[in-house]
């Protein structure tokens, strides 16, 4: 006789090791263990209170059976709102030597950057496979047959498993997303999109030069092709108090996201917005670290429970940051975090009333 059972989805997750059949009918997931049918709906997944949130450590352990890194490459493509196409000066909190380490160069190839990246990780994780992370600026903005031939170099470099591209929504033709649909078929490919925020104001007073209606365009037409698909949103941008981003967050569980990066609002040396700071520092509010993590927790809370979340923080070299400075590396403010959760009894998507 067969039984059947429902269970919560995010015990099937726990479960998942144990069992030796699992099978996927649309939405709705199933395993069989010990002649028992245990099922879950995708579309009702929960999250666990002890996880607290999808960390991106959990999601690469699902991808991938070995370790990962990301090495950061610099293939020398700028922006349409720098290079006249959509306006000049870029964006205005942007100053791209923030996260580009020394290696990133763009007189050196990309398998020279590589394989440079490498070796920082090589001596003491030499099992170490890599993910070749397009970032500066933006990756997909250039002729189809260059970035063919970028992106085919990285993926010929030993080690390299798999593609992270970071771009614009508005730099998305369908004649690359053809090129990418095939590429995702024989290789792990995420794509993220730089969404920074879902208000048209804020967009246009930050130089982005698109809509959040060309985001959401972007996004959904990019996780139509299958492709995992990723964002970054930058938390405390002038105009946007707390109240205004936890729309943000429910809005932005409406679109087919797989991960999100959540950034602080940080003012930047030689950026227009500096500029801005220094002539009305009245229109920035710049959280110190408790409030920013209480804002962060609020905007957790309301993100769909199966977001995955790569980061809070994001960290820019001393000599470059005007201010906040916080004094924290990414693991400590996200230790903070955590004991904040435990704390409220957060966790993530349990404020959350959107569905896809």
């Amino acid at each position: 006789m067969i039984y059947i059972r429902r269970i919560n989805l995010c015990k099937v997750i726990f479960l998942e090791m144990f069992l030796s059949n699992w099978y996927v009918l649309g939405n709705i997931f199933l395993f069989v263990l010990k002649k028992t049918i245990i099922f879950a709906s995708a579309n009702c997944m929960q999250m666990d209170k002890q996880l607290r949130y999808n960390d991106f450590a959990g999601f690469l352990t699902k991808q991938f059976p070995f370790k990962v890194q990301k090495l950061s490459v610099n293939a020398g493509f700028t922006c349409p709102n720098r290079d006249g196409s959509k306006g000049y000066g870029g964006c205005t909190y942007c100053n791209n030597q923030t996260f580009n380490p020394e290696y990133c160069r763009t007189e050196k190839t990309v398998t020279t950057q590589l394989e440079e990246g490498k070796l920082f990780f090589a001596r003491k994780y030499p099992q170490m496979k890599y993910l070749a992370y397009f970032q500066a600026y933006t990756n997909t903005y250039g002729e189809l047959e260059q970035l063919k031939r970028m992106y085919e170099e990285a993926l010929d470099v030993e080690n390299v498993v798999g593609l992270v591209i970071g771009t614009r929504p508005d730099c998305m033709p369908d004649s690359l997303l053809d090129y990418l649909e095939e590429l995702n078929r024989r290789t792990f490919l995420l794509v993220e999109y730089g969404i920074e925020s879902t208000d048209d104001h804020t967009l246009a007073r930050i130089n982005r030069g698109h809509t959040f209606a060309c985001t959401e365009d972007a996004v959904r037409r990019t996780a139509g092709r299958g492709i995992l698909t990723g964002g970054h949103v930058i938390l405390g941008l002038p105009g946007e108090d707390s109240e205004k981003l936890i729309c943000q967050a429910e809005t932005l569980s409406q679109l087919p996201l797989t991960t999100l990066k959540m950034h602080q609002l940080q003012l930047i040396k030689g950026t227009r917005m500096a500029h801005e700071f220094a002539q009305h520092p009245e229109d920035f509010h710049l959280y110190t670290v408790d409030e920013y993590i209480d804002l962060a927790i609020d905007y957790i809370e309301h993100l769909r429970s199966d977001l995955v979340l790569e980061r809070f923080v994001s960290q820019s070299p001393k000599e470059l940051l005007i201010a906040p400075d916080w004094g924290l590396k990414n693991h400590e403010f996200t230790a903070r975090l955590k004991r904040r959760m435990e704390e409220r009894d957060a966790w993530q998507g349990k404020h959350c009333s959107k569905k896809i």
